[in-house]
């Protein structure tokens, strides 16, 4: 039987149809084309410039110091939680002791009563579940012998001091766990901090890099032109206290008033100690965080250099500041502290000549540097 379906039609048989696709095909890579140009017209982000990129480092240095001495504070703050728990759980086990020889001096009571017969009460208060309640009882009391009411005495006291130090410790546990949570955190901000930082400096190329170092060749020349400055400026306001008859200071700077006596004479030799020991630790390299002996942070040099003259500091800059007497910057002598940036987050010890002894920065060694380096904060002297 024949077939009376219409035969299929191509859509691309006829002149018109064929020229209409080819229309659509062009169309179609015109777009993809202009689509292509336009991604890459987008406007993309200027290479930072050399001076652009150390700004940044700095900054991320800053940042990292900053994020040091919150986990310095946040460690000190830990041992010190540590060593109270400590303190707590010794006593408790010796408070533990002592209720025991109380519980055993009770139950030989109670087994002497008992075997010249009856539950007498001593007993009833050794295998009561709440002996309190028996205790409280006046009638019990009374029927006690004078021993015995000493030794339940005890008991009561020894278990009432045991809730209170039992209480203590899990609050002193729980301050812990806080300070070592906030140690993470701190230490976690310095590690990232440190990672940005790096990762900048390694995209520099070899051309960069040597540019980046001229930068700070030239700022550190600066500094040091300022230090000299200052040191001819010091020079010149000692010989002018000697012309007018206030003596030597040996020349160490400054000028405000000396200490005299031995008062003068023992800060003075307890700063020569702490500067001794600052510039044996010159060459070593900067760990945040690192208190000596091998290597050291700017708080962890100077709370070492000062330990060793025999004067306890406190671990952060933040505390630092605070200790002993705020000098200016024109009356600095060898041995006081500089601290540096509206945060106070760095400090160098200050040697004479405008210059200090520092752990600067990570990558970098304990060295003598111009104090003017960087922003001065101010300064004290803690002996």
């Amino acid at each position: 039987m024949a077939s009376h379906r219409k035969p299929r039609t191509s859509v691309l048989t006829s002149p018109g149809s064929r020229r209409a696709a080819a229309g659509l095909t062009t169309a179609a890579l015109a777009s993809v084309t202009l689509l292509s140009q336009s991604a890459d017209a987008a406007p993309r982000a200027p290479k930072p410039t050399i001076e652009e990129v150390k700004q940044k480092v700095d900054g991320l240095y800053r940042q990292a110091e900053v994020a040091t001495q919150k986990y310095n504070a946040a460690k000190e703050r830990a041992d010190h939680q540590r060593d109270t728990v400590d303190g707590l759980l010794n006593a408790a086990a010796k408070r533990a002791e002592k209720m025991n020889e109380s519980r055993r001096e009770l139950g030989m009571f109670a087994s002497a009563q008992y075997r010249t017969g009856g539950m007498n009460p001593t007993a009833q208060l050794m295998l009561a579940k709440d002996p309190q309640q028996f205790v409280d009882r006046n009638h019990l009391m009374e029927r006690l012998t004078g021993r015995q009411k000493q030794v339940v005495t005890d008991y009561q006291e020894q278990q009432a001091a045991a809730t209170r130090q039992r209480a203590e410790a899990t609050r002193s546990l729980e301050q812990l766990q806080t300070s070592q949570a906030s140690l993470k955190e701190s230490k976690r901000a310095v590690q990232d901090k440190l990672a940005e930082a790096r990762q900048l400096l390694s995209r520099l190329t070899a051309q960069e890099k040597a540019r980046l170092a001229e930068l700070e060749r030239q700022k550190e020349a600066a500094a040091k032109r300022k230090a000299e400055e200052e040191a001819r400026r010091q020079q010149e306001r000692e010989r002018q206290r000697q012309q007018d008859g206030g003596g030597s200071t040996g020349g160490q700077t400054g000028g405000g008033s000396t200490d005299g006596g031995s008062t003068g004479d023992s800060s003075t030799t307890k700063a020569e100690k702490a500067l001794a020991f600052a510039r044996a630790q010159i060459g070593k390299p900067y760990v945040w965080g690192a208190t000596g002996p091998t290597s050291y942070d700017c708080s962890g040099l100077t709370q070492a250099a000062w330990k060793a003259a025999g004067v306890d500091l406190p671990r952060t800059t933040w505390d630092q500041v605070k200790v002993g007497q705020r000098v200016a910057t024109s009356d600095l002598k060898p041995g006081d502290l500089v601290f540096f940036y509206d945060d106070i987050s760095h400090v160098g010890m200050y040697i004479g000549g405008g210059k200090m002894i520092h752990a600067p920065h990570p990558g970098a060694n304990v060295r003598e540097e111009s104090i003017y380096y960087m922003p001065i904060y101010g300064s004290v002297r803690p002996a």
